[in-house]
């Protein structure tokens, strides 16, 4: 039994093809004028608090201020509430920007701050009182091929009542 190997040609012309159609959506990636999404910690949630572990649902919103969507592939980050070390880590949940728009972007996470516990959930429960945060980290965005890490350090402040979904 004779087995024929696919030609060659065929095999260049394919893989030319698949990396002619992955740069057409990435074009933006390499022009001069695409700017960094702008990410922004919009609420923190308390889901459940205990004396040895607790979970806050952050979320985030990014702004796309490009005329393509963008794909944001994660999210590594650092968070300090009031000057508290609230949570680090990384999601790997994926989400599309649109072009000039914005979405929201949720992270679970669980800690330990029995120390700060007290302090930090009191904070939280005011709706009308101010809480800063210090975000630091990186925003994973664009194709898992033509991936791009776009660094943020952002210092801000929140208030629990004032976050309305879009």
């Amino acid at each position: 039994m004779l087995i024929r190997a696919p030609h060659t040609t065929t095999i260049a012309l394919t893989l030319l093809m698949l990396l002619a159609t992955s740069l057409s959506g990435c074009a933006s990636w390499f022009a001069s004028d695409f700017q960094d999404p702008h990410v922004h910690l919009v609420k923190v949630d308390v889901i459940k608090a205990r004396l040895h572990e607790q979970r806050f649902s952050l979320r985030f919103r990014i702004d796309n201020p490009n005329d393509t969507a963008l794909v944001i592939r994660g999210l590594i980050y650092d968070i300090q509430l009031n000057g508290v070390p609230l949570a680090n880590g990384e999601s790997s949940r994926s989400i599309e920007v649109p072009a000039h728009g914005r979405s929201d972007y949720e992270v679970a996470v669980r800690t330990n701050l029995w120390r700060h516990l007290k302090k930090l959930v009191k904070s939280l429960e005011n709706p009308e009182q101010a809480i800063r945060y210090q975000l630091r980290g990186e925003v994973k965005a664009g194709s898992w091929l033509f991936g791009r890490n776009v660094h943020l350090q952002r210092n801000g402040e929140i208030i629990p009542g004032d976050y309305i979904p879009e």
